[in-house]
């Protein structure tokens, strides 16, 4: 019975470690693709990392729910201290009202 949890953790962890390794590559695609101006590889990259996060959120126990509930949360205080981005482009309003609307 200890051999089948092991592995189980083994793996538990070996997943882990690829999405982590998922995570950067696509912070690395995109940064390639705003250096070349690529819209299509800007949006994939950043739709792919956004899937890898909520994914490696999911494998170490935050359910989907709640990760979205944390980006609300994080996008109200941002508002309400004045962000800069807030001020300048009213991106945080925004996209709390788009995440409020899935």
């Amino acid at each position: 019975m200890n051999t089948e949890h092991d592995v189980d953790l083994a793996k538990r962890a070996k997943v882990i470690e690829w999405l982590k390794t998922e995570v950067i590559d696509q912070v690395s695609r995109l940064f390639k693709g705003i250096w070349e101006g690529r819209s299509s590889r800007i949006a994939d990259s950043l739709a792919s990392l956004i899937v890898s996060c909520y994914i490696l959120g999911r494998r170490l126990g935050i359910p989907y729910h709640t990760l979205d509930e944390s980006i609300v949360q994080k996008l109200k205080k941002h508002r309400e201290e004045g962000h800069q981005l807030e001020d300048w482009y009213q991106d945080i309003s925004i996209l709390e009202e788009h995440v409020r609307k899935r």
